[in-house]
């Protein structure tokens, strides 16, 4: 309020006054100008503040497809060393470091010369024992006419059945030395055993190999399928195995389940496969079970040893959703916080679950109609009344 005026204290006519008159009057004014201070401090009464606006919204209630969540690694379904066999000096290196190859492509040659010279050897040991056999049959088919007209002695007989005899075993060993020199022959083509991607050569062209130890030449890696390995914690196969049994089922009826998977750069799971492994015990030392998926990987984009998101899809059921920014954290776990009937904050302690866009699963601790603070989360404090503006969360896709 705006001051009252007041006579001026001193003038030049009041210069001329006695002390004790001048000390009355500015006594006087003293007490007028706290007098109207005193008047305007009335008026002044202290209002608080409106309490904050914060948004709420009631929780989303869709089905929402339950999914188990892992992390695994690509591994390859064939993975080999291309050995030299046979001991010789590489002929031929037919491929290009790190290209693909379809199956029984020559990849090394190692001198074939001396092999196929063996080859050609056992060959002739096999034509010259089934020419001494035939001679040592016809001896022996006389030799047994013979005794039946008890023209020869028993002993001739005995002889020369034996040396037929010897005369089969000799061509037997001779085929014998015929099929493994035509497999060391063999050797000395070194091909692909299956479609696969062939590492970096270990050898050079003209270097002596197999010479004590085999000697490796090169990996020969598969990529198609691959294989996905992936650990589920025990807690996550009690529930599992509850569930089947509720079914009727057994853990078997889970092999051809649907596996997604994606890599770090992936939006969502592009890469689908099939469950195809499920260990049979729980592995005492990490209390998690192994299991494996296979997928088609055609364009190879996953390569063995790669970081990968798996999750499995289950069945569809009702489920409340909240974003996933409403959810907080302390040292006592997952909270949101809820504005109760009074219009005051509540910190309520929940167990999320999966994402689903940019929302998030809550399996227990909040109920359908409570309203969950989703904006302007800063301004609420549990315990203080807000100003709750309502609003409605859309449904994820």
């Amino acid at each position: 309020m705006p001051m009252p005026s007041l006579p001026a204290l001193r003038s030049r006519a009041d210069d001329r006054t006695p002390v004790s008159g001048r000390s009355a009057r500015i006594a006087l004014a003293s007490l007028a100008v706290a007098g109207g201070l005193a008047a305007c401090g009335q008026n002044n009464e202290y209002a608080a503040p409106p309490p904050p606006k914060v948004t709420v919204s009631q929780p989303v209630q869709q089905d929402v497809t339950r999914y188990y969540e892992a992390t695994g690694n690509a591994a390859s379904v064939n993975s080999i060393d291309l050995v030299a066999r046979v001991q010789g000096f590489v002929q031929a290196i037919s491929y290009t470091d790190g290209q693909f190859v379809k199956k029984d492509t020559s990849l090394f040659t190692i001198e074939p010369e001396p092999y196929k010279l063996k080859v050609d050897a056992a060959k002739a040991s096999v034509t010259s024992a089934q020419a001494t056999l035939l001679v040592k049959q016809q001896d022996f088919a006389r030799q047994e006419d013979l005794l039946k007209r008890q023209v020869s002695a028993q002993v001739t007989y005995d002889q020369a059945l034996a040396a037929r005899d010897s005369a089969q075993a000799d061509v037997q060993s001779a085929q014998a030395n015929e099929q493994q020199a035509e497999i060391n022959y063999g050797y000395t083509d070194v091909t692909a055993p299956f479609d696969g991607v062939v590492t970096a050569r270990q050898v050079s062209i003209g270097q002596l190999v197999g010479a004590t130890t085999p000697t490796t030449l090169a990996t020969l890696v598969q990529l198609d399928p691959i294989w996905v390995n992936f650990n589920a914690s025990e807690r996550d196969v009690l529930e599992v195995r509850a569930a089947l049994q509720k079914q009727g089922l057994t853990t078997g009826s889970l092999l051809g389940t649907t596996v997604e998977v994606g890599v770090q750069t992936d939006e969502g799971y592009p890469h689908v496969g099939k469950l195809d492994y499920v260990a049979p015990d729980v592995d005492a030392s990490t209390g998690t079970l192994a299991a494996r998926a296979i997928l088609d990987n055609p364009k190879r984009t996953l390569l063995p040893g790669m970081f990968l998101r798996i999750r499995i899809p289950g069945k569809a059921h009702p489920a409340l959703l909240v974003p996933d920014v409403a959810i907080g954290s302390d040292q006592g776990g997952r909270y949101v916080l809820v504005v109760n009937k009074d219009n005051v904050v509540e910190q309520r302690k929940v167990e999320p679950g999966q994402l689903v866009g940019d929302l998030r699963v809550i399996e227990q601790g909040l109920g359908k109609d409570d309203r969950v603070v989703v904006g302007g989360i800063m301004q609420a404090i549990p315990g203080q009344k807000v100003d709750p503006v309502p609003s409605t969360v859309a449904a994820a896709k």
